[in-house]
């Protein structure tokens, strides 16, 4: 798939997108990730979440990257958050990176990680943070050059309402 996948930014969603944004979002709850939100999360919930990143993204608060196969269709996601405090003008954090279970194994993540942080270098960010809880993201992370801080027990609950930690990873860039 590496080879048949596109990555692009997003600064307006239309509804095609929107849809397809709910879809990846509705099967990573569904498959268990823990990413903020609750079963049954419905296309109404996920919407209405993209509708916010969209704006959020529009105003240049934030950079909304997607995976498209072959097909057009969106099989990932990952957002470089932007706004932060005003004495942070140096970071970013990378969120909700999310691939569709049938896109998983196949590259997706690392591309969209590899755009995330070429991204974050050209908003002229010098270190990124995030946090995750899956273990196939942690080995994601450290493959891609992160350095793991540490973990924090019961941060939030996956789907099934078990609590679950978040380890919490950091990455220096070199400018742009």
């Amino acid at each position: 798939m590496p080879g048949q996948l596109c990555i692009r930014r997003l600064t307006a969603c239309c509804d095609r997108e929107l849809a397809a944004l709910s879809e990846v979002l509705i099967d990573c709850v569904a498959g268990g990730a823990s990413v903020s939100f609750m079963p049954p999360l419905t296309p109404q919930r996920a919407s209405a979440f993209w509708r916010g990143v969209c704006a959020s993204a529009a105003c240049g608060e934030r950079v909304l990257l997607v995976a498209e196969d072959a097909g057009g269709g969106i099989v990932g996601t990952v957002q470089v958050i932007l706004a932060l405090p005003e004495n942070q003008p140096h970071r970013a954090e990378i969120a909700k990176m999310l691939v569709h279970r049938r896109a998983r194994r196949q590259g997706v993540g690392a591309a969209l990680l590899d755009a995330a942080e070429q991204a974050a270098r050209d908003a002229q960010r010098t270190l990124l943070v995030l946090d995750t809880a899956s273990g196939d993201a942690e080995r994601l992370y450290a493959r891609h050059g992160w350095q793991r801080c540490g973990q924090i027990p019961g941060y939030a609950l996956f789907p099934d309402g078990r609590p679950c930690a978040t380890t919490i990873f950091f990455k220096p860039l070199e400018r742009a």
